[in-house]
């Protein structure tokens, strides 16, 4: 037998909304670093500052790959589609780009870095709808996604040229991108740990 204080089932209809508070942490931050930092790295080879090596492909790997890949499982737990989205597509970008250089480097890829601008273009028009749906969130984020449409669209220019030039070019306008993605998370960290706009991030009204 219930106790007097005991809920019946038919009154929990009688006991109103229930409200339910998010104290789940901001995942952003941690996919929009990882993203930054790998793609600041990676343009600096782009542009001719060092080689493409193992540094940019473990970052590729574990902090711009596997990082953003939680960062969108954080987001879908908290129903964020768009973050959801835009991490876990990113996070996988960065595996299957470390995964073709590492096939050609071991002689599984016959055809050469030219077929790439096919597979640049469509990250390129996937930036680009992602951009737009930025318009309804924050100017720091349409800096993000602005830029690296440019970019993909630059480097799709370059694969399907073969000019080095237009690597140059990409590689100084990805580190722009990158250096964007890595403002824009470390705004919402001081941001949120001072309680107060320490870095803006232009939120669109």
């Amino acid at each position: 037998m219930a106790g007097e204080g005991a809920t019946r089932p038919r009154d929990i209809m009688h006991l109103g909304p229930v409200e339910v508070t998010d104290k789940t942490a901001n995942p952003a931050p941690l996919g929009l670093m990882g993203f930054g930092m790998t793609t600041v790295l990676l343009n600096m080879a782009n542009a001719g500052w060092f080689p493409l090596d193992t540094v940019v492909l473990s970052m590729g790997i574990f902090y711009g790959g596997m990082a953003q890949i939680i960062a969108g499982c954080m987001e879908w737990k908290k129903g964020n589609t768009f973050g959801t989205t835009a991490f876990t597509s990113y996070g996988l970008f960065w595996l299957t780009l470390v995964a073709l250089l590492v096939m050609q480097g071991l002689g599984w890829w016959k055809q050469g870095p030219a077929i790439l601008w096919p597979y640049m273009f469509f990250w390129g028009l996937f930036t680009f709808y992602m951009f737009i749906g930025t318009l309804r969130l924050n100017r720091a984020l349409q800096a993000v996604f602005g830029l690296l449409t440019i970019l993909f669209w630059l480097l799709t220019i370059h694969f399907y040229t073969g000019s080095a030039y237009w690597a140059q070019i990409a590689g100084y306008e990805g580190i722009l991108t990158g250096l964007a993605a890595m403002y824009a998370a470390a705004a919402q960290v001081l941001n949120e740990v001072y309680k107060k706009v320490v870095l803006p991030i232009g939120p669109v009204k």
